[in-house]
């Protein structure tokens, strides 16, 4: 078992106490040790009870409920709360904004148990008339179950890909080629189906692979001799695998990972759909080639403009993992990350990097352990330190500044002024209305110490919407005040939106790739962030991060001197 799958069983069984009002001290025990071992870098499955006993938050009493999980995958204790729970309560848990007391009060105040009656609960203003809710939490309330229900049965990209797969990996063992294509092929933030393409002559034979799976369930009524509909586990989102003569492969492909306005596209053969069906094809590029179209990588296949970026440029123009130099909105144990800056140092290192930007949270981040001036010199001595070890590796000192409400960020000016950069993000109260938030914005990126705007918008896809900005006026701003802007590569936020990458590169600001990793282990969502980043068009020349040690170096003491 890995560590989250530990965890979460704790991490119910702490909300499901709270839920039912159980005592505080046991409450409180339950989520101390989960937020410990949420940082702890030890491999619960393999330490003795005693070890576990030893481990910071837990003590003997947990060590014996996470051997129980250990054993049999679930906690006695977590199956009796359950057990007294219903189903739709335990649903609310999802909505952002409102905790175990808050449910509570809904579920036995106003008998509630389903969140279709929550949210005609919230129309009628009945949750507001709650003790400690109010119009705006309800208001609150119901625009995050209305964002909720609109996206019912999809999954992130990265949750998406974990769903394809197994199931891509079982068609290989007996079918060449194979690929993933649909949503997942574009890259899409946010997929809808998860779609695989085979190439046999015996449709039928790839039936009986996928239904021999043990995790695998068909919808017969919506199959067909040629498509394989059905779903995978307990994931909702719908699956297709569907099947091409091996002669006919190459123009499903093409048809199977593009929108329909870019199959739509007419050059001066056809439309890319005819010669895509016209096959037998050697290549995509040939199909893009027989109707006089510039190829365009799968990525941007979207119907927007991507005609008009590869008519100006080539596929090889476009960022790569491979192309970047570095990473610059990191997290270790000095605030909320799981590995030490030496650990997260050498981690990047190892990687091929050249240099590594620590950009932990700042001090309003009490729910992060963000670092009080004290912690800033601490770490910038260590840093230090360390850079006289590693190089020519570098590390360089940042921040996580937190973007207070009236815009300004949470340090003076003498401790902004002992940092190579400050990466400035909002955090908190957003639930600020377009005006609030532009001007909020708009202050911290005239911050003459801001050098990167971290994730814009603050949404978590699929669970939180965004909060309302103007992206051209903060594009505009950043493009005034030579800032830079963060697509933020963790795949639950992907955020700068990828659509805005155009209108950012046609006002010449960079954009800068950053993982938010919290251990070395994040630095991978950097490939969810250069797919993302290729769907809008991002070419290496333009994002900030593929810039070398010794450039970026000259960059931030450059701003610095300002």
């Amino acid at each position: 078992m890995s560590n989250a799958d530990i965890l979460e069983p704790l991490e119910l069984t702490a909300k499901l106490l709270e839920l039912h009002a159980e005592n505080d001290f046991k409450v409180r025990s339950y989520q101390n040790a989960v937020f410990s071992l949420d940082k702890t870098t030890a491999d619960l499955a393999t330490l003795s009870v005693p070890e576990l006993a030893q481990l910071p938050g837990v003590g003997k009493s947990l060590a014996g409920k996470i051997d129980e999980i250990r054993r049999t995958g679930t906690l006695g204790e977590l199956a009796e709360l359950l057990a007294r729970t219903p189903e739709g309560v335990l649903d609310m848990f999802r909505i952002k904004g409102i905790g175990p007391k808050k449910i509570r009060l809904i579920w036995l105040e106003l008998g509630i148990t389903d969140l279709n009656e929550l949210l005609l609960a919230c129309e009628k203003g009945d949750v507001a008339k709650l003790k400690g809710f109010g119009e705006k939490i309800q208001d609150t309330i119901a625009r995050n179950l209305r964002f909720m229900q609109a996206n019912t049965r999809k999954l992130r990209l990265d949750q998406a890909e974990a769903v394809a797969q197994p199931l891509y990996d079982e068609l290989q063992k007996h079918f060449n080629p194979v690929e993933i294509v649909g949503d997942l092929r574009r890259k899409n933030e946010v997929v809808d189906t998860v779609q695989i393409l085979v190439a046999t002559h015996d449709p039928m034979a790839v039936q009986r692979v996928i239904n021999a799976l043990p995790f695998v369930q068909q919808e017969e009524r919506a199959s067909s001799p040629f498509v394989w509909r059905g779903t995978v586990a307990d994931q909702a989102i719908p699956v297709e695998i569907r099947t091409a003569t091996p002669a006919q492969f190459t123009g499903h492909l093409l048809l199977r990972s593009a929108a329909a306005a870019h199959l739509a596209k007419a050059g001066s053969g056809g439309t890319l759909m005819q010669a895509a069906l016209a096959g037998p094809h050697d290549s995509e590029e040939a199909i893009y080639q027989r109707v006089g179209l510039p190829y365009v990588v799968p990525e941007m296949r979207e119907g927007g403009g991507e005609f008009d970026w590869a008519a100006q440029h080539q596929p090889d123009e476009l960022v790569t993992w491979e192309a970047l130099k570095g990473i610059l909105h990191n997290h270790s144990t000095y605030s909320d990350g799981k590995h030490t800056l030496e650990q997260m140092a050498k981690g990047c290192r190892d990687l091929g990097f050249e240099y590594l930007g620590m950009a932990d949270h700042s001090q309003s981040a009490t729910y992060a352990q963000g670092l009080h001036e004290d912690a800033v010199f601490k770490q910038q001595a260590e840093i230090d330190k360390l850079n006289a070890e590693l190089k020519p590796f570098r590390i360089f000192k940042g921040i996580e500044s937190d973007i207070l409400g009236d815009g300004s960020l949470d340090y003076p000016e003498h401790v902004l002024k002992t940092f190579d950069y400050v990466v400035a993000s909002v955090h908190s109260n957003l639930t600020m209305n377009e005006e609030k938030a532009m001007e909020r914005l708009v202050r911290a990126i005239e911050n003459p110490y801001t050098t990167i705007l971290g994730h814009a918008t603050g949404r978590l896809l699929l669970i939180r919407e965004g909060y309302p900005i103007d992206h051209r006026k903060i594009i505009d701003a950043c493009a005034a005040n030579g800032i830079i802007i963060e697509l933020n590569a963790d795949p639950h936020r992907l955020d700068m939106d990828w659509r805005w990458i155009p209108y950012a590169l046609e006002k010449e600001v960079m954009i800068a790739l950053n993982p938010d990793a919290h251990s070395t282990g994040g630095y991978l969502n950097m490939h969810y962030g250069a797919a993302v980043a290729r769907k809008g068009g991002l070419t290496t020349a333009m994002t900030f991060n593929a810039l070398g040690r010794d450039e970026i170096s000259a960059y931030f003491a450059k701003r610095r001197g300002r």
